[in-house]
């Protein structure tokens, strides 16, 4: 099991692997997963999956406190010809599928949501146009649920933005057909004193492939949990992350990948760039390869960029090995301030420090901002990220 760590500017780091019969592991929370809140006790701060995170910053989500309050938030979906949207209640079979909260405050959300929005892609269909969902917030406190389902060989690109003020705890469960291709875009652009606290779930069936995009630049605490298994051989999961947290913001992200059959792939790629006091990154990235999952194929790795002093980032990678039958299995971390070497290579050549430097940020995420796809999405946040830089850097 890897300890976690505080890194240090200017260090690297790598987790070390974990070869374990037993169940009990980092990689698996505390609690059993459940859909009842009285499962979870209220987390202290001490505990293994909460020592990183504030919350006295939460607003009660953690301890039952919050409640639905104010307006909220507002979410529009806008879809192609084809799909549908559906508003059901708790009892509809198809929530909770995908995954099981693992946590009290995902707990608490599946208990406090009103109406679940499924938003469904038939079989077979192959969408030429975006799936868009909005949710804006509007002041108060609010808990949500939402699932993409993807039939079998369908094939879809799903949008989710976050923006406004709001209090926001939510499960979102991603579910793919055999042979599904789903890409979703999960963009947290916060007002600064927004909360939010989300699980996502994602069932990868037989032959399916996900990708995943979580870009995260606004709100004072955003803690996300991105979760995959997989319900078939040849699934694959790329899971891709860009985060730019600011003088006082916490911004957490924790994943599991749960090979948990035969013959999958997984590939985890998360960038972070952090600039100002009391700026708080952290990334926990835990894959599990069990032991009849024979012939796994996985990577994970976290780089994250130190603009200013007074920042502070904690990565841990996690890899639990269950079986030797493997086709391979990696995992890296590493954290650091501008690379001396390429500002001297660019301000020799006549470029100015100040746009020097932003050069070498918007190649740092450059990658990741191209696996998006959407040419508005990604005008949008490369605006985002030069916004920042004009602070960092003047």
């Amino acid at each position: 099991m890897a300890e976690a760590q505080n890194i240090p500017v200017g260090s690297t780091t790598a987790g070390s692997i974990a070869v374990a019969a037993e169940s009990t592991v980092a990689t698996r929370m505390s609690a059993p997963p459940s859909f009842d809140v009285a499962d979870f006790p209220v987390p202290h701060g001490r505990e293994e999956e909460w020592r990183f995170t504030p919350l006295e910053r939460l607003r009660g989500l953690h301890d039952g406190t919050a409640v639905t309050t104010g307006n909220g938030v507002k979410v529009e979906v806008q879809v192609p010809e084809g799909v549908t949207v559906e508003a059901v209640g708790r009892d509809d079979a198809r929530l909770g599928k995908a995954g099981t909260p693992v946590d009290r405050v995902a707990a608490q959300a599946y208990s406090a949501f009103e109406k679940a929005s499924v938003v469904t892609v038939p079989k077979e269909t192959v969408l030429t146009e975006p799936v868009r969902i909005s949710v804006h917030g509007e002041g108060g406190t609010a808990f949500g649920h939402q699932v993409i389902e993807l039939g079998a060989f369908a094939e879809a690109v799903v949008v989710i933005d976050h923006t406004g003020d709001a209090v926001l705890a939510a499960n979102v469960d991603y579910l793919l057909g055999d042979g599904a291709k789903l890409t979703v875009v999960s963009v947290q652009d916060w007002d600064d004193k927004a909360v939010h606290v989300a699980q996502h779930n994602a069932l990868v069936g037989r032959d399916a492939s996900l990708k995943s995009v979580v870009v995260t630049f606004g709100g004072d605490v955003v803690r996300l949990h991105p979760r995959v298994r997989y319900a078939g051989p040849g699934g694959e999961a790329e899971l891709f992350g860009l985060y730019f947290t600011d003088q006082g913001q916490h911004q957490e992200h924790r994943l599991l990948v749960d090979h948990n059959v035969p013959h999958c792939k997984s590939n985890v790629v998360y960038k972070g760039a952090l600039q100002g006091d009391d700026a708080h990154a952290v990334w926990i990235g835990d894959v599990l390869i069990e032991a009849k999952a024979e012939g796994t194929d996985t990577y994970e790795m976290n780089r994250n960029l130190v603009l200013t002093d007074g920042a502070r980032v904690d990565s841990v990678p996690n890899l639990e090995i269950e079986t030797g039958e493997i086709v391979g299995a990696g995992h890296a971390s590493a954290t650091g301030r501008f690379d001396d070497e390429q500002l001297f290579y660019l301000m020799a050549r006549g470029i100015p420090e100040h746009e020097a430097r932003r050069l070498v940020v918007r190649g740092f995420f450059a990658e990741l901002v191209q696996q998006i796809g959407l040419p508005d999405i990604e005008e949008r946040l490369i605006a985002r990220i030069e916004e920042e830089l004009e602070a960092a850097v003047a």
